[in-house]
């Protein structure tokens, strides 16, 4: 017998989709799910949540006519489904690679990505944009948001709620109920009212029953309208969605096709207004080892199919976050006020292992950045000493709460900042390349970037001790560089660098983890006959201006290195000194930052040799500055 073509096979594009028979799509979709989960064994990524909405991926596209009707993403790290399905499965084993496809949607990645996305909460906001850009523009296309996987517990996605039912326009979102536990049970009955309450029967129904209620007194009108209104929240349990000006419906369950298309086929001919749809799915969906995982195996690496067993790598050193949890737990032994607070990554910065020890004093708010730091100062202003631990680029997020509820009232909150400079596969959307510029500019504010895991520890430990006012410091992603770990830090001068490496020609002085590209290429300029200094800044603001009116006194070039934008740290030792007049004499002075671009996903270490931020770019550097030709060293060797 002839061997019968996969149906994904047969599916390049979404309307390669609407052809199959709708009693394919069982099929269709078991095979995308098994695609997902070998294409993510052999490149990392986020699995749970994608394994999770195979069966909305597949019934949304079979039931709108993408990429005409927008579809946008949630956070985007639930797409690959949606990837495979919108003609990039030739290119899915390429995800989070350098080169690849990124791991979230990307507008300059495929016209079925309208919208970019990798921070939490922006779907509703974008869509509705979209869906009024329609009106203006006279189409009648739909725009759909799918939001879910936790970003319900961020403001802006009730902002984005809020004015869309003020404006009543034509609008659909899907909510993906996958872990937030607010979904009423789910089955035959509540599929049956979900697709009973979406008909186009209930729907004139309801206009007709509205048409004669319209003719009664306005008070008694109003009455019978929240009746309505309210009896389908008490069924349904939509009432919030339907204050909010949404026409509720669900929940179904998101696994079910033959629940979820009827269902969307309904909301997709209604004719106006904007229409919530909740589905309830479970994340990890069809594969033993993420189901039963904790996390729903949110993030992995490499791993093996059959037996789900992830493939880690022994580390060389201890990561940066957990030496930043130990760190402050050793802190917090000796200072009951230290508290943590977390926005949803209590594992991804370590915290998990603070609240283990002092469950009591560990805060996750959820994906609520700005709350997060406003909390943060609440604490702070009655005495206590908050440790608000964001992701340097999530910190972005919750800027004028820094700017106005902290630093403008110079209250001591703590910021650590995890995954500062390059992060490799998650690109541009995650790295920590604006901090150092965002923050360093503030009033008030103290900025410190760890050299290495030691200093970390000194910094947490300076941090607790620090009760003037803000405080932040920085470290990246990753594994430590493998030096020797105190019992305890030791709280540092503020505002004082240090001399790592005597020397007399060039001075190379860096804030953060390239110091051990400094000092490589010190090595490579000192084999050479050329003489360096290497010097760790350590603080970013206050400068250390002793350190750098030496070392701009007895060199002949000074050299700034930081894994941070323009506008950062090398900017503030310019200002240093031109304000000082040293600039007037025979003193050269080159910065390098992070290029003026948003780089790719990459390795790390490919990321900063694109970056020019390595030890034979520090070496080529230094050896322009001086007017000689980097062609006279081998810089590689």
């Amino acid at each position: 017998m002839p061997v019968e073509t996969p149906l994904l096979d047969q599916v390049k594009y979404p309307a390669d989709l609407r052809k199959l028979e709708r009693s394919q799509l069982r099929q269709f979709a078991d095979e995308l799910r098994a695609e997902v989960i070998d294409a993510v064994s052999e490149t990392g990524g986020h699995l749970g949540s994608g394994l999770g909405v195979v069966e909305l991926t597949t019934a949304i596209h079979y039931v709108f006519n993408t990429p005409d009707d927008r579809l946008v993403w949630d956070v985007g790290h639930q797409c690959y489904p949606h990837k495979v399905i919108t003609g990039r499965r030739d290119r899915i084993r390429t995800l989070r690679q350098g080169g690849g496809l990124s791991g979230f949607t990307k507008r300059a990645e495929s016209e079925y990505d309208p919208f970019g996305a990798a921070h939490a909460a922006t779907s509703i906001s974008a869509a509705l944009g979209f869906a009024r850009a329609r009106d203006h523009l006279g189409k009648d296309n739909h725009a759909i948001a799918v939001i879910g996987d936790g970003s319900m517990s961020a403001g802006m996605a009730y902002e984005g709620l809020n004015n869309a039912g003020h404006l009543k326009t034509k609008f659909i979102v899907i909510l993906n109920d996958n872990d937030m536990s607010i979904a009423p049970p789910v089955g035959a009955m509540s599929a049956y009212l979900a697709r009973a309450a979406s008909s186009g029967v209930y729907q004139r129904v309801r206009k007709l029953s509205k048409q004669f209620m319209k003719r009664l007194p306005q008070a008694v009108f109003e009455k019978l309208a929240k009746a309505e209104e309210y009896g389908r929240g008490m069924v349904t349990g939509g009432t919030l969605f339907e204050e909010l000006g949404f026409y509720y419906v669900g929940p179904i369950d998101g696994h079910n096709l033959d629940h979820l298309i009827p269902v969307l086929e309904n909301v997709r001919d209604m004719k106006d207004g904007p229409v919530l749809v909740h589905v309830v799915t479970k994340k990890g969906k069809g594969y033993p080892p993420a189901e039963e995982a904790a996390d729903k195996y949110h993030g992995v690496v490499k791993f093996d199919v059959i037996s789900g067993k992830q493939k880690k790598g022994t580390p060389n050193a201890p990561s940066y976050q957990k030496v930043f949890a130990k760190a402050l737990i050793k802190e917090a032994e000796y200072d009951p006020k230290i508290v943590g607070i977390t926005a949803a990554m209590p594992s991804g910065t370590s915290l998990d292992m603070f609240a283990d020890a002092f469950p009591d004093r560990c805060y996750d708010v959820g994906i609520a950045e700005q709350h997060a730091v406003t909390f943060a100062a609440g604490l702070a202003a009655d005495g206590m000493k908050p440790f608000c631990a964001i992701y340097s680029t999530f910190l972005q997020r919750a800027y004028d709460s820094v700017v106005h509820d902290v630093a403008l009232q110079n209250l001591p909150v703590r910021f650590p900042m995890d995954r500062a400079g390059l992060v490799g596969a998650d690109g541009a959307t995650h790295a920590g390349s604006f901090d150092i510029a965002y923050l360093g500019c503030l009033p008030n504010m103290v900025l410190m970037a760890a050299s290495d895991e030691a200093e970390l520890m000194h910094m947490t430990a300076t941090a607790a001790a620090y009760d003037e006012g803000p405080i932040a410091f920085r470290y990246p992603r990753g594994e430590g560089v493998g030096v020797d770990l105190p019992e305890r830090g030791k709280t540092l001068e503020i505002g004082k660098g240090k001399i790592v490496r005597e020397g007399s020609s060039i001075a190379l002085l860096s804030l953060g983890t390239r110091l051990q590209e400094a000092l490589k290429a010190a090595e490579t300029l000192e084999a050479h006959g050329l003489s360096a200094t290497v010097a760790d800044a350590r603080f970013a603001k206050p400068l250390d201006h002793d350190l750098i009116r030496q070392l701009a006194r007895h060199h002949e070039v000074l050299v700034t290195i930081e894994e941070g934008s323009r506008g950062g740290f090398g900017a503030f030792v310019l200002h240093f000194l031109s304000d000082e007049g040293m600039l007037d004499g025979g003193l050269k002075v080159r910065t390098m930052t992070l290029p003026d671009i948003f780089q790719d996903q990459d390795k790390p270490e490919k990321m900063y040799d694109a970056a020019r931020l390595n030890a034979p770019h520090i070496v080529e550097t230094a050896l322009k500055t001086l007017g000689r030709s980097a062609a006279v060293i081998n810089l590689r060797g």
